[in-house]
């Protein structure tokens, strides 16, 4: 209000948006549909980017290019050339099962959940869960995350994280009193390939945890290992 009593051009998106109005939402394995009302016209895109937040961060994204003199058409067409934050809900690969494979930062509960809750609905299957915990932090989360994993995903395996200075087995154990019927594998490539042998064509695997992170901390030595390599390594 008080920016139109200013004369100020008022630009909203979303599903109450008039500038951009979110029609309908259509989640797939790879990405997800969208049906944009501008200007009196109906605009369908292809979004490459996975999850209902990442919809609503587009659209503002195309809010503000609008805002600042973009034609509209061309903005949402545009949208479909967006490409993931590295780690954040990044598709790695998609394994020969046709099953897409995402690596994610999420390493607390609130953000594990968040990142699960992000893609069940582009799962037409199941969702497989790769995760751990670091070692020498907060050790109260650990019990919490295996219970969010345990509840929400349709198989959780339990692996390690940057262990650091801390027992490996020991995390896993406190993970696993909150997921007694996870899968515990500790080596974390290993995880990963039996996380995509086990993906069928409708699942969707998510690893958590490490995001775009280069290497894995052991003890005092920081060992190459990136997810998404060890991702692709793994579904070739």
């Amino acid at each position: 209000d008080l920016a139109q009593a200013r004369g100020n051009r008022l630009v909203t998106v979303g599903e109450r948006g008039n500038t951009l109005r979110l029609v309908h939402r259509d989640p797939t394995l790879l990405g997800q549909g969208l049906t944009i009302e501008a200007e009196g016209q109906t605009h369908r895109v292809t979004l490459p980017l996975i999850g209902g937040y990442q919809a609503a961060n587009a659209l503002v994204a195309a809010g503000l290019v609008i805002a600042t003199g973009g034609d509209i058409g061309r903005t949402i067409a545009d949208l479909a050339r967006l490409q993931p934050v590295r780690g954040r809900l990044e598709r790695a690969v998609i394994a020969r099962s046709g099953a897409p494979v995402y690596v994610d930062y999420a390493h607390t509960p609130d953000a594990l959940e968040a990142a699960i809750a992000a893609l069940k609905p582009h799962a037409g299957g199941r969702l497989i869960v790769v995760f751990g915990a670091g070692g020498d932090r907060d050790a109260g989360k650990r019990e919490t995350m295996g219970q969010v994993a345990q509840m929400q995903a349709d198989l959780a395996i339990v692996t390690d994280d940057n262990p650091r200075t801390e027992d490996p087995a020991a995390i896993r154990a406190a993970i696993l009193k909150g997921a007694p019927h996870a899968r515990e594998i500790g080596d974390r490539r290993e995880a990963i390939r039996f996380a995509i042998e086990q993906a069928e064509a409708q699942d969707i695997v998510l690893i958590a945890g490490k995001g775009h992170e280069q290497g894995q901390i052991v003890g005092d030595m920081e060992l190459p290992f990136d997810d998404v390599t060890v991702a692709r390594e793994c579904a070739a």
